[in-house]
């Protein structure tokens, strides 16, 4: 149940990521599988509670960046298929990844052979995703060596190729020609690999944008990450699916109080008032998640009422200009982004230069998650507070 001392939180609308995922789903023709990606703590939304509204919506794989990320999912009871998409090398790392049952990627042919010395010497055999690099440059092995390193893991007994994999550089983009030459290589390699009698279990390279814009290459499975929690990796992608934000950040007001004209407002005095006015402190920051380079140039909602934020944003605090709201009080909720703010991720990103995913991803855990369904408006269903 929502506590009333909760400075500030992060609500989560789980009906919104079933949502979600049904839609992208439908997108889909079988036997093509949906992996959600849930790394970051789900981008910053609560990687167990979205994790199993998107497995209860349909989506068959899970994906994360890290072994703790992993493990916190199996701890949580989870049994799905979960892919680590980082890279992994240390004899420890490979331990846990065979006790607690995830899917690790291998990049290159040193790394295959560490995993297999060690899985030696502990007995174990695990699944494993080969990951070809055909453009993106960060992991993999590049894709003209594809077909000697999945050889060589072939050979390893100790390791089960899962799948074959590449991640696209510029899926985003309405230029696809990079994408397409991403794809033209990745599809050289299958091809090879066919004719060399080789046929893994699975292939896939979408990500969300890449799902999105060509159909014809889902393969078996799309990994889709920013899409689940309802935002779009590009404008010109919107109306291909129909996507519900899931997620809301609200604070409360801590003090109101009456200001006169020529009184400045917060560090570095970026705002003085023009006039007498009312204003209003709101127990949030940028430890929080609400960027500091959004001083002065943000709206929020507060009992109906659309109104700025004024002065620096401070770390734990900032202010509001409240002066034309008669009833606002302490302990009135402010929402900031979702919601009734009429902010989106998106909004801030394109304000600051960035990125919806980086926005997302800075809400700090001092925040509260709390998860809501059948969010309209202010009216919402308290589920958990996670």
């Amino acid at each position: 149940m929502l506590k009333q001392n909760h400075r500030a939180w992060v609500e989560v609308d789980l009906s919104a990521i079933k949502h979600n995922v049904y839609q992208l789903k439908s997108l889909l023709t079988a036997p093509t599988e949906l992996m959600a990606i849930v790394k970051a703590d789900a981008y910053g939304h609560g990687a167990i509670d979205v994790s199993q509204a998107a497995i209860e919506a349909g989506a068959s794989w899970l994906g994360v960046a890290t072994i703790p990320e992993g493990i916190q999912l199996r701890n949580a009871g989870i049994t799905a298929p979960i892919a680590i998409l980082g890279a992994t090398n240390g004899v420890d790392e490979i331990k846990a990844i065979a006790e607690y049952r995830l899917q690790p990627t291998i990049c290159n042919a040193k790394q295959a052979l560490i995993y297999h010395e060690v899985l030696a010497n502990i007995g174990a055999q695990i699944p494993v995703h080969l990951k070809i690099d055909t453009g993106m440059s960060r992991l993999g092995v590049n894709w003209q060596e594809a077909i000697a390193f999945i050889k060589l893991v072939q050979h390893l007994p100790n390791l089960e190729i899962l799948s074959v994999y590449s991640h696209f550089a510029t899926a985003d983009d309405r230029d696809l020609t990079f994408m397409q030459l991403q794809t033209q290589r990745f599809q050289q390699v299958i091809a090879e690999l066919q004719a060399e009698g080789i046929d893994p279990p699975h292939i896939h390279i979408c990500n969300t944008a890449a799902m999105l814009c060509d159909r014809q290459i889902h393969y078996d499975i799309v990994r889709t990450g920013l899409g689940i929690y309802g935002l779009y990796p590009a404008s010109h992608l919107q109306h291909l699916v129909d996507l519900r934000p899931a997620l809301t950040v609200k604070a409360r007001i801590t003090q109101v109080k009456e200001i006169t004209a020529g009184t400045s407002v917060s560090y570095g005095r970026s705002f003085i008032a023009k006039a007498d006015m009312k204003m209003a402190t709101v127990a949030i920051g940028y430890a929080d998640g609400i960027p500091r380079g959004l001083s002065n140039r943000l709206h929020v909602s507060v009992k109906g009422h659309k109104v700025a934020q004024i002065g620096t944003i401070t770390m734990d605090q900032c202010a509001i200009d409240v002066n034309h709201i008669p009833d606002v009080n302490v302990g009135d909720v402010v929402t900031f982004l979702g919601g009734t703010s009429g902010n989106t991720a998106d909004d801030w990103a394109e304000l600051l230069g960035t990125i919806s995913w980086e926005i997302l991803c800075g809400f700090k855990h001092r925040l509260p998650r709390i998860n809501v369904v059948n969010a309209i408006g202010d009216r919402q269903e308290i589920l958990l507070e996670i």
